[in-house]
Parts: structure tokens; sequence; C-alpha cells
């Protein structure tokens, strides 16, 4: 038997710091102790035989002193020793003291304590020898009819074991269970019993079924649930049967268990197309969603859902559904409420795309009012993408959100107003109907914006579509009602040395002293540190912002300006009131540039903006039309170009997602129909319960066999040379949380290799969950080894060890076989992942680790570096293939990439091929990596590595 098949089913923690004790010293403990002593002796036995230890001289010793005790604590672990004591000699011989204790075995199976006997009863599941259980069917049989349903599940599941792996010691079990099922009460007993007739005996399962198929509701939900498993089976290999179970299969769905539901659905899916079917196991989810608590449920059922939508005929069924999808916004989870709005933006289409849009603008305005949730912001941010989306989608929703989503502007969260900034500089450019609509809503928020980079925005909205004469003076209005008194400088002076009225003067307290930074002493008023506070609160916005030292806004604030009077001198002839809008921008800017140059402000105005307002007083000096040219059509132009590209992008990626959904059919692939398939041939399709099972169980076969690169054959580790007494090489299996290390093992000498055991160790953030257990190998035998190892965070590690094992036969000492080392890559754990340019950004911002590579290569094309790159690190390039397009001696792209615990890395890849030194000049540049831990530190290693190993491959 090899150890792949010798499951462990027992797995115990202890401390491993104290000294074993010696077998002498627990030989005495088991034979004149107390209970109390005998009990912790029989506890340091378990350990020593768990950890490799034989001790084959206490087993007579517990046979005759600890086994006849009926104290219930012996009794557990008597079940736990007999589990994992060796049962045979090495010639594969059942030991003769088993006798006695297959006795023990029966005395309590006939034990008169209820526990006493279902406890034995599961511990009768893990044996594996015919020859003790043999003697026991009787009392087995026996318990059947046992009056404790406790006693009586066990029952069932040991003779469900020992009818699986030796069927002639119970050749009638499938009979005898379906006569116990019919007169069973208990539901956890009856489960049991069905559940070994679906795998014993499909068709006695199926006869009972039949018998009660209308009181399927009555049922319990874990017997409900054993159900349903059946009726996919049934249907699954043979398909004429769905007429008759497709029924109680939408009974069940109106199950009281969220989990019989749940699989009730998904069987009718896979059972039937119809779109009642489809409508049906569709509203059972989104129910599933809104009832349940627990957001991974919510996040699971979401995403079959999801799949469902996939399926293109079952497309038009879902987007029936979207207002009921959209009732799942009540859950205060965010990954839930995204997972949903991709869903029901996914679905709308024009015949529902009112509703949504109704039901969107209720949750922003929901939002607005609550204020408590720390992802309402974050919330409000999807919700405005989402309308944003609706709104390119379908222009006619957009005059319905506008009119909403301009309140935010104002909003404190400045993401959620940049993106609804953005969203309002696309539609008033798409739509041209919308502009008067969007303008007027723009005057009438203008003044109450708060954040200087939306303040920005609006400014160059207004002065891009302002294009009646109305609209200008409204933009002059509100710009001067934003700056306040002019000039700046003058006005504020006579505010700081203004005269005190002599209430004020009355009101002065008492000096106090202060130290300044340069230790000097300084005296301070009770009024004069009340007052700039009363005054910065009545400043207003434009004025505020100008003082703390931001005159990039009074530079954008200056092309608004230009903009407009520009567009005034074209719509008015009077050329007295040219000239009066024209002198009234010239004395704003001049009256900023004042204030720019004194030293009121926090900070001094750069040369950037110096030189921009500048320019835009010679312009409207002189009022030329080429400058009118670039001013008023140029900008509108760029930004029409910006909006078609991205526009285009949309169209490519949403393109590229149909034809991936698309199934193609090939000129010469088979037709099947069903009605002809053979039911053989119907079975060899993937069994979705078998699936779910092996993907619990963290099995990516199906995986692996879709990207031949990732075959097995490409992952195993040769661990010993061919010349070597044992051979060993290790698939080494990578999880996302562990490592599973399959070895094989082969004896490759003419001698029986006893004791032969796998001792690994580790080095870095690994960890072994349990030790292997030693083996007996047959001359020029094989066997596999499993070990797990935990991975504990994103970082290298090293597994080694070594093979020991004794000669069968020989006196000379234990033998030794040293392994290589298994290199964990990190790699392994990176995955390439995408995100917005807007989230690069503030990433970029936030995280404060930083490597920065030097490129040092021998390869001379940009684009060949780059894809060595992405290929090497399991990085996503975000910057589009038209940016990256052409060849101009320069390169800059930006990377991306997840770690499985959600670890982020940003990279940004500057590079360059210096023309001076010719065609054949190496790439150089720089690669800078941010993360927020010390993945990043690993990541630079890697790029290193891979840069210094192509260098000395183009060397050689």
């Amino acid at each position: 038997m090899t150890a792949a098949e010798n499951v462990c089913y027992t797995l115990i923690n202890v401390p491993m710091d104290s000294e074993p004790p010696s077998e002498i010293s627990l030989k005495n403990d088991l034979e004149k102790g107390d209970v109390k002593l005998k009990t912790e002796a029989l506890k340091k036995v378990i350990i020593m035989i768990l950890n490799g230890e034989k001790l084959p001289g206490l087993l007579m010793t517990i046979i005759r002193f600890v086994l006849p005790l009926q104290d219930h604590t012996i009794k557990k672990l008597l079940l736990v020793f007999w589990e994992i004591v060796p049962k045979t000699t090495p010639d594969g011989r059942l030991l003769q003291e088993m006798i006695l204790v297959c006795d023990a075995y029966r005395k309590d199976l006939q034990h008169p304590n209820e526990f006493i006997r279902g406890s034995t009863l599961r511990f009768l599941c893990k044996l594996k020898e015919a020859e003790l259980l043999e003697p026991l069917m009787p009392a087995i049989r026996a318990c059947l009819e046992h009056r404790h349903s406790y006693v009586r599940r066990n029952a069932v599941l040991a003779i469900y074991t020992i009818y699986r792996n030796f069927e002639y010691l119970i050749p009638d079990a499938p009979e005898l269970i379906h006569d116990f099922l019919v007169n069973e009460k208990d539901a956890s007993c009856k489960r049991n019993a069905f559940m070994m007739l679906i795998h014993a005996d499909q068709d006695r399962a199926l006869d009972y079924l039949s018998t009660c198929i209308d009181q399927v509701q009555t049922f319990g939900d874990i017997l409900q649930l054993v159900i349903v498993e059946l009726i996919y089976k049934v249907c699954h290999a043979n398909p004429s049967e769905r007429a008759r179970f497709i029924r109680c299969i939408y009974n069940l769905l109106q199950s009281s268990s969220p989990a019989v539901k749940y699989e009730a659905a998904g069987t009718l899916v896979t059972l039937s197309s119809a779109p009642t079917a489809i409508k049906a196991a569709a509203q059972c989810y989104i129910d599933l969603i809104i009832k349940e608590s627990d957001n991974n449920v919510k996040l699971i059922v979401l995403d079959r859902l999801i799949e469902l939508k996939e399926h293109p005929s079952h497309e038009r069924v879902l987007q029936d559904l979207v207002m009921d999808i959209l009732r799942v916004l009540s859950t205060p989870d965010l990954e839930v409420r995204k997972k949903t709005l991709q869903l029901a933006l996914d679905l709308v289409s024009s015949r529902n795309v009112e509703e949504l849009v109704i039901v969107l603008k209720k949750e922003v305005i929901k939002t607005n009012n609550v204020t408590e949730h720390e992802d309402t912001d974050k919330y409000r941010q999807l919700l405005v993408r989402t309308l944003h989306s609706c709104s390119v989608r379908f222009p006619d929703m957009a005059a319905n959100v506008i009119p909403v989503l301009m309140e935010f502007l104002s909003d404190n969260n400045e993401a959620a107003a940049a993106d609804v900034l953005e969203f309002v500089r696309e539609a008033i450019q798409r739509f041209d109907n919308l502009r008067p609509l969007i303008v007027e809503k723009m005057l009438e928020v203008f003044h109450a914006i708060k954040s200087v980079k939306i303040y920005r925005g609006a400014l160059w909205i207004l002065g891009e579509y302002c294009s009646t004469k109305e609209d200008i003076q409204s933009v002059m209005t509100e710009v001067r009602r934003s700056l306040g008194e002019i000039p700046i400088v003058e006005s504020e002076i006579k505010k700081e040395a203004g005269e005190l009225k002599p209430e004020e003067e009355v009101s002065v307290g008492p000096a106090q002293k202060l130290v300044t930074e340069m230790g000097t002493y300084a005296t301070q008023s009770a009024l004069s540190s009340s007052r700039p506070a009363k005054k910065e609160e009545d400043r207003p916005p434009l004025r505020g912002f100008l003082l703390d030292g931001d005159f990039f806004v009074a530079a954008s604030l200056a092309t608004t300006l230009t903009k407009i009077a520009l567009r005034y001198v074209s719509l008015v002839q009077e050329k007295k009131k040219q000239n009066s809008f024209i002198a009234e921008a010239m004395l704003l800017m001049a009256t900023i540039l004042h204030l720019g140059k004194s030293s009121l402000p926090k900070k001094p105005i750069t040369d950037d903006d110096v030189d921009r307002i500048s320019l835009c007083l010679k312009v409207l000096s002189e009022c030329s039309p080429l400058m009118n040219d670039i001013f008023n059509k140029e900008c509108r132009q760029s930004l029409s170009h910006m909006l078609s590209a991205k526009l285009e992008e949309e169209k490519l990626s949403q393109k590229k997602e149909s034809e991936k959904r698309n199934v193609t059919v090939q000129p010469d692939d088979p037709i099947s129909f069903m009605q002809l398939t053979a039911k053989n041939e119907m079975s060899s399709k993937e069994d979705q319960f078998q699936l779910s099972l092996l993907a619990a169980m963290g099995n990516t076969q199906r995986k692996e066999a879709a990207d031949p690169l990732a075959s097995k054959l490409n992952k195993v580790t040769q661990l010993t040379g061919f010349s070597d007494p044992v051979y060993a090489e290790a698939y080494v299996h990578v999880n996302q949380y562990d490592i599973v290390l399959d070895v094989l093992v082969v004896n490759q000498t003419s001698d029986t290799l006893q004791n032969c055991t796998l001792e690994l160790a580790t080095l870095g953030d690994l960890k072994l969950v349990e030790k292997p257990s030693p083996l007996t190998l047959a001359p020029h035998d094989f066997a596999n080894i499993k070990a797990n190892v935990k991975v504990a965070s994103t970082e290298n590690g090293i597994i080694f060890g070594n093979i020991v094992y004794d000669v069968s036969g020989a006196a000379s000492d234990r033998n030794c076989v040293v392994l290589s080392d298994i290199h964990i890559d990190i790699m392994d754990y990176i995955q390439p992942a995408s995100c917005t340019d807007a989230e690069f950004r503030q990433m970029w911002a936030e995280f404060e680790w930083e490597n920065k590579v030097t490129v040092n290569t021998n390869i001379i094309d940009l684009n060949e570096y780059l894809q060595h790159i992405l290929k090497s690190t399991n990085m996503k390039c975000l910057t589009p293939e038209k940016a990256l397009s052409g060849y101009c001696g320069f390169m800059a792209a930006n990377l991306y990439a997840r770690s499985i615990f959600g670890e982020d890395a940003l990279a940004n890849v500057s590079i360059e091929k210096p023309i001076h030194l010719g065609p054949e000049a190496p790439v150089t540049g720089h690669i800078r990596i941010r993360a927020k831990s010390q993945v990043i530190r690993l990541i630079s290693r890697a790029l290193f590595l891979f840069v210094i190993f192509k260098k000395m491959c183009q060397a050689l």
C-alpha cells in the first residue's frame, strides 16, 4: 500500500520542546499507575508513534493493563492508538496480539453505553485490515437496530466503508440498508443510508426516491442535499430521466435551507436551459444573496450569477431581473456592491435602463445623507462611474443623471467629485443638446466647490463651453464673487491694519508670551489669535486658494478668462463693451500677479504660472485671430480626440470579450445529437459535483491540462541521483496558501528497505504541516509520499532534507540519502492584474517602499526588453499598445501585479536607446518598483537576476 493510500485521519498538535520519555518508564506507568497516570502515559505513547517510533514492546502491556479499563477518556485514546499503531509484521501478516484487540472491539460494539458503541463504529471506518473486521460483522449488523440514532448512523457509515473496501464481508449491504432506510425515522440516519445507496446501488436509491418524491419538501436539509446530488448524477448519466425529476428540483428551490436552494439552483441550470428554469434559478440565487448575512456567501453566489450571464442564451432572461439584482445594493460590503453594479451594468438594455438609472440616483442621494460608514465615499464613487457608463451607452439618460450628480461637485470627497467632473466633461462634449443644462447647473454649484482640483476642472469647462453672452457674463460674475474684493493685496492689507472698534479694544484679553521657532519671545493677544480664523472662514474660495499659495488655479483662471474674453469680443459688436470686458479680465490677472509677488501668500507664485498669466495678458492685449483659434478651437479638438480614442479602446475590449464568449465551431467538428448519444458517452461530460469537490481541495488539474506550459512534467524536481540506492523526485504543486510535495520514492536495490522516512525541513516563511509517515519498500518497489507545507507570506523559501531507511537483515546503522534543495520561487505567488490610471497614481503616491533597478542588458530593442520584463516578473503592462507603438528612442510604461495575499506591486519602466552610440547600442534606463511591503525587494532581486542572466547568455 502506497503512502498516498495510507491516509492519516488524525492530526495531533503537541509541543516538541520536551524530551521524549523512555520506554521503560512508560511501561511502568501503564502497568502500575492509576487511571490518570495511565492516561498521560498513553498520550505520550501516541505522540511518539506519530513521530515515527515503533515501541513494539508496549503493545502487549497496553492490551493487558489498559484495554480492560472502562474510563471514557482511555477508551477514546485507545481508538486513536489502534488507528496509528502498526498492526502487521514486516512481511505483511497480522500480529497475533490483534486477535485480543479484535475481541475488545466486539465487546465495545455490544457495550450498553451508546457513546462507546458509536465511537467504536466510527473507528471501524478507518480500519483497512479485513481479518480484524470479519469477526465483527454480526455485531455491526446488530447496531443497526439500536435504540439511539448516534449508534445507528455510525453503523450505516461503518457498513458503507466495509462494503466499499471489502465487499465480500457484507455482500447484501445495499439490500440491508434499503430496508433500514424504509423504516428509519431519524433524519441523520436516513441521510447516511441514502448516501450509501447512491454510491453503492443507485437503482435502489431511485426506487426509494420514487416512493417518497412528493414528500421531499418535508425532509431535513441534510437528506435534501443528498437527493439533489442523486438527481444530478442520474440525469447527468441518463438525460431521458430529466422530465421525471425536474419537478422535484423546482420544489427544492423553495426549501428552507439556503444550502439546498443553492445546490438545487445549480442542478436546475445544468439539467435545463429553458428560460423558465434559468429565471427560477437566477431568482433563487438573488434571494440567497439578499437573505444571507455572510459576505463570502454573497460573493460566491454572485459569481454563479455572473457565470449564468456569460451564456448567450441566458443573458436575455437575466436582463428581466436587473431590478431584483439591484436589491443586493442594500448590503454594506463594498466588494459585493461593486460586483452587483458591474453585473447590472453588463445586463442593462434599452428596456430597463430608465429603471436602473432611477434606482442608482436614489442610491446616490442616500450616500449624501449617510456618512458614518467608512466605505460610503467609495460606494458613491462606484455609483457615479456606473451612471457615467449608462449615460455614455444610452445618451437619452444623461439629462436625468446630470442634475443629480452635479450636486456632488461640492462634495468633500475629492475622488467622487473628480469622477463627476470627468463625467460632466465627457457629457458636455458629446451631447450638444445638454450643454445649456450643464452650464446652468455648473454655475449654480460653482461657488460651493471646496477642492482646488475640482475648481480648476470646473473653470476649464465653463471657459470652454460658455457660448452665449449671458453665460459669459455669469462666469465673470461668479469669478468676481469667488475672488472677493480687488485689488487683493490692498484689500488684505487694509483688513489686517484696519482700525479697532472701541468694543473690540475692550475685549482684548491679557497678553501671553510665546516662544517662536528661532527661540525669541513674541507677544500675542486674544484678539489677534481669533481674528484670522474668522477672516479665513469669510474668505471666498478662490481667494483662499491663492492665499494658500496654490497659483496653478490662477493659471487656469487666466486661461478661462482669456477664452471667454475672446469669445465675448466675437459676440458683442460694441467696442466700449469689448474693451470694458477685456479690461476687467486683465485687471483680475494683474491683481493675481501682484498678489503672487507679495509676501501675503503662504507660498510665492512659480515662474511657470507667471509666464502663463503674462501670456494671457499679452493675448488679450492683441486679440489676434490666430490666438482666438488656438484658445477656442484647438483645446476642444484635443478633448474630442482623447474621448474618441477612449471610446475606440472600450469598443475594442468589448469586441474581444464577445469573441471570447462566442463559441466557434470548426467546419470539421462533429455534431452531437442528445437523442443519439450513448449513456457511456454522456457520462464522459464533466461532473459538477466532482469539479466543485476538486476545487475545494485545491486541485487544478483542469487548468494544468488547458495550459501545456503548466503541466506536471515541467514542475518535477529531481531530488537524488540515478545511482543512489533510493531515487526520489518531487512534483511541486503550489496552491494559494500551501505547497503540496508529491514525492516519488524508488527502491533501486535488491533489499527490502524498512522504516523508509522522508525527513524535510524549511527555510523562509514556510512551515511543514505534518511529518510523513515511514513505509516499507520491497526490492525495486516504489511509493508516493505527500507532504504539505504551509505558506505564511510572499517570500522566497527553500525546502531541504533527506531520506533515511534501514536495510532488512543488516546490522549497520541507518542509511541516509541527502536530497537536493527545492527552491520555492516568489513568482508563483505574483499574478498579473489591472487597475485604472487614477488608481495606479494614487497607489504610487501612497506606497513608501521603493527600489530603483538600473537596466544593464545586451538587448538592443525597447519592445523586446519590455516583453522580457513582463514575462520574467509576471506583471501586466497598463500602458496601452498605441502609446508604445512607433519608435522614438524612448519608452515609458507602467506595470502592475498582485500577490495571492492581496499585496500590490507597481513598476515604472523608463528606458531609452542612445542613438548616438549606433544601432547596436544596448537599452539603458531605470526600473522603479513600489509596494507596501517587502515584496518589492523580492521582485527587484528577480529583476536583477534575469538582467544578469540575460547578459551572461548574450556574452556566451
